[in-house]
């Protein structure tokens, strides 16, 4: 024993009677025992409604379930409805002490409501901790993350991952503004190039709920457009929610709000802001301060209090599909939306998705358009290199473009800048015999050839150059460009073009404007930056790419491209002219020089219906490794009308390359199967492909399979 052990043990023997005698009368008298942490172990319970319903966050099909937990007094006041609690999980049936069960890790949820009875017999756990006395989670927002997860066969805690942000506690501490009266109405400005325009802001003042399916006319103007919908919404009174696909058309709209209504009229909710702005942002929407709201896909589930409006922002966008499971839409949980609160609902965007389209065809929904004197007026100039045009044009032989196109550049820079899209990022995505044509693979790992510099051949799988290629089909030693990549159009552009600026937006670097003085831009798809007054002229290149990959969705994809780009230049009255480099006989390329997106949308979808394609039916893609595949699908009960097309192999996912959602890990080979019903038939088709996953689940191991509802590649 250490001296500092014995003068303590010292002092406590010499301790004065009188305080010993406190001491021992103190614990005489304590006759509630004191509580084991977080276990409550001979606490009291609540006089009223003991019972608290508890959403677990396990995530899995088989426990898609509420769990009742013990509510113990000192939690009483804390434990609402709404609140995030901590609670143990999986305690055995047999670990009881005091009539409460013990044992089992600590997990988060929601108290969903409180009870006065369980139904469950046995006795209960006791809630562990009340995280946060703030309410997140009622009744509208849970019924939403219930109809989500029934659409797409997914757990009800995934999709509250997806609907409710992380807790911070510094930004929950502070109180948030308090909420401005609503705005006056705004008058139609822009909208009056519509048809409907004025009147469909007109219904939005008056309370109204209208559906319409709008075509943007091309130009700026759009999100000055939808922030006067905006606008009009909160003139009545109620909130609004517009969804889109970026980060750039976000900053557009934010701009276009804060100058039509000012500051602190709305909310803007993006993944890209930080935990504590963002959650911030989302608790003044919670607590009504803010009536609207702005985002990316983040904000799709955003609480707003009596909601007037919903709209999205070119849904067509892949950017509007969440990678996490479940995997939703933003059109479809708005649309979900829209029937749950009976709001208004607005689809706008420049290009016209075949679901917008059938919207329109039931009658669900209205067009909102301009007459085609107003269209001709706005939309540029477009022009189409075919085949034949290039075969005879020696200069596009030689130089990848075509004579059309060099002389719209050399005309259109004499104005201003010229943006030229090109379908591929890099300097050469992919290499091919010049001779027989044939791709060129990797002598290792067979993976393609791919050109990274002038002189820097390399595998695109496993990263090693290549010195000596020659052709194993005829033998030749000469390549040239299958794609070719937005830097080395750049490159090239540059050589032709001295005198000229030359920019590139792309994955690694995205511009958001550019000047109005005569430059090159070159860009991939989804890339292009606004350019102050717009483009004298637009190159489309390569469209062969886009239109020609295997996909049922290649053609309405690349329309809604090339008409995003071309909606960028100056109107054909001002000498905007583009240049599109496709086949001009294909559909997407004729509805473009016609500027008829629409029409494009109505005949894919006549095309699909006679075929039995989505959206006139209801999809859903079970992939796996073959055997687990086949399985599965003996297990479930499917529908009476469904229809199993497959399994089919799925492409190997290349060493070093992101895997996708429901892709194969690299090197494993998977198939997938899908799985068709005729329209009214999806939703007994997601509670069938749920059950059997969730029965799959709860039987553990076994090899993985994916189930995706709604998958937006079906090949």
């Amino acid at each position: 024993m250490s001296s500092e052990n014995g003068q303590r043990d010292g002092g406590a023997e010499g301790a004065p009677p009188e305080q010993l005698a406190l001491i021992r009368d103190s614990v005489r008298k304590a006759k509630v025992p004191r509580a084991k942490p977080r276990t409550w172990r001979g606490a009291a319970l609540a006089g009223e409604l003991p019972v608290a319903r508890v959403l677990v966050d396990k995530g899995v099909l088989h426990l898609d379930r509420y769990f009742d937990y013990a509510v113990p007094e000192e939690l009483d006041a804390d434990a609402q409805p709404g609140v995030r609690v901590r609670v143990r999980f999986g305690a055995g049936r047999h670990r009881v002490r005091e009539g409460r069960r013990e044992g089992g890790g600590l997990i988060d949820g929601f108290l969903v409501e409180r009870l006065a009875e369980s139904d469950y017999a046995g006795p209960l756990a006791a809630l562990a901790q009340v995280v946060s006395p703030e309410p997140v989670l009622d009744g509208e927002l849970l019924g939403l993350a219930r109809a989500v997860a029934d659409r797409y066969a997914g757990s009800l805690a995934d999709v509250l991952q997806l609907a409710v942000p992380p807790r911070n506690a510094r930004a929950e501490k502070r109180p948030s503004p308090a909420p401005l009266p609503p705005p006056p109405a705004p008058p139609p400005g822009s909208w009056e190039r519509y048809e409907q325009g004025p009147a469909f802001l007109e219904a939005l003042e008056a309370g109204g709920v209208p559906r319409a399916v709008w075509s943007a006319l091309p130009g700026p103007l759009w999100s000055e457009e939808l922030a006067r919908a905006v606008a009009a919404t909160l003139a009545s009174g109620r909130g609004a929610l517009a969804v889109l696909p970026d980060g750039r058309a976000v900053a557009r709209l934010d701009a276009a709000l804060t100058a039509l209504l000012g500051e602190g009229r709305h909310a803007v909710l993006t993944a890209d802001a930080g935990p504590e702005k963002r959650y911030a942002q989302w608790l003044a929407v919670r607590r009504g301060s803010v009536r609207a709201v702005i985002g990316t896909r983040a904000a799709m589930f955003a609480p707003v209090r009596d909601l007037g409006l919903v709209a999205v922002w070119d849904d067509g966008d892949d950017s509007h599909s969440e990678q996490h499971a479940p995997q939703p839409h933003t059109r479809e949980v708005l649309l979900l939306r829209a029937a749950q609160d009976r709001c208004a609902f607005l689809l706008g965007g420049w290009s016209c998705s075949v679901e917008a389209a059938q919207l329109v065809d039931t009658g669900w929904a209205r067009p909102l358009v301009a007459t085609r004197e107003r269209v001709r007026a706005t939309a540029p100039l477009v022009r189409t290199v075919g085949d034949q045009d290039l075969a005879r044009d020696e200069a596009a032989r030689a130089a990848r473009l075509p004579t059309l196109a060099w002389q719209a550049v050399r005309e259109g820079l004499r104005h201003g800048p010229v943006l030229v899209q090109v379908p591929r990022r890099g300097y050469v995505p992919r290499m091919a015999c010049a001779t027989c044509r044939a791709p060129a693979r990797c002598r290792h790992c067979s993976g393609p050839i791919e050109a990274r510099g002038a002189d820097d051949l390399r595998c695109g799988w496993c990263g090693r150059g290549e010195s000596g290629w020659h052709c194993p089909e005829c033998g030749g030693f000469r390549l040239r460009a299958q794609v070719v990549g937005a830097r080395r159009t750049a490159e090239e552009l540059g050589r032709a073009f001295p005198a000229v600026p030359v920019r590139t937006s792309g994955r690694e670097h995205v511009l958001d404007t550019v000047p109005g003085t005569p430059a090159l831009v070159v860009s991939t798809p989804g890339a292009e930056p606004e350019a102050e007054g717009g483009y004298a002229a637009a190159l489309l290149l390569d469209g062969w790419a886009m239109v020609g990959r295997p996909d049922l969705r290649s053609g309405e994809d690349a329309l809604r491209r090339w008409i995003a780009a071309a909606a960028l230049v100056r109107p054909q009255p001002a000498g905007g002219t583009v240049v599109v480099v496709a086949e001009p006989t294909l559909r997407p390329v004729q509805a473009l020089v016609r500027w008829d997106p629409a029409g494009h949308a109505v005949r894919e979808l006549a095309e699909r219906g006679e075929l039995g394609f989505p959206p006139v039916s209801r999809m859903a893609a079970v992939s796996g490794p073959g055997e687990t595949v086949a399985e599965f699908l003996r297990a479930v009960e499917l529908p009476a009308r469904a229809e199993v097309l497959g399994p089919v192999p799925l492409p190997v996912t290349a060493p070093g390359r992101p895997r996708r959602p429901g892709a194969p890990p690299p090197g494993e080979q998977w198939d997938r199967a899908l799985v068709r019903v005729p329209p009214g038939h999806g939703a007994a088709l997601a509670a069938a492909l749920k059950t059997a996953q969730a029965a799959r689940m709860a039987k553990g191991g076994g090899d993985p399979v994916w189930v995706r509802v709604d998958p937006l590649d079906i090949g």
